[in-house]
């Protein structure tokens, strides 16, 4: 964790901007406040943290015993690629 709080601690020189209404702003001051944290402390920490779940959730997943030998079976032993597989790595990307 030593790591990830340097990161969060070094010196900070971006700017991130945003806009909210009065009733947000107010809740998030007020829970800032209840952690004795500023503003900022408690919108970058609590935004970091949820950025990394977000990421996490994309990355990592967990499986029961059961659940996981049938993954690694599925792994271990693919099935042949279908033609509705093959249309889809043929096609070109929206963004291309």
């Amino acid at each position: 964790m030593a790591s990830g709080s340097t990161k969060l601690n070094a010196a900070r020189d971006q700017a991130i901007n945003i806009r909210a209404t009065r009733p947000e702003r107010d809740l998030i001051d007020q829970a800032a406040q209840t952690l004795g944290k500023s503003r900022s402390e408690f919108m970058l920490e609590t935004l970091h943290r949820e950025a990394t779940q977000v990421i996490l959730d994309r990355v990592f997943f967990q499986l029961d015993e059961t659940r996981f030998d049938q993954f690694a079976d599925m792994v271990d032993h693919p099935q042949p690629p279908s033609s509705e597989l093959r249309r889809l790595l043929t096609r070109k990307s929206p963004w291309e």
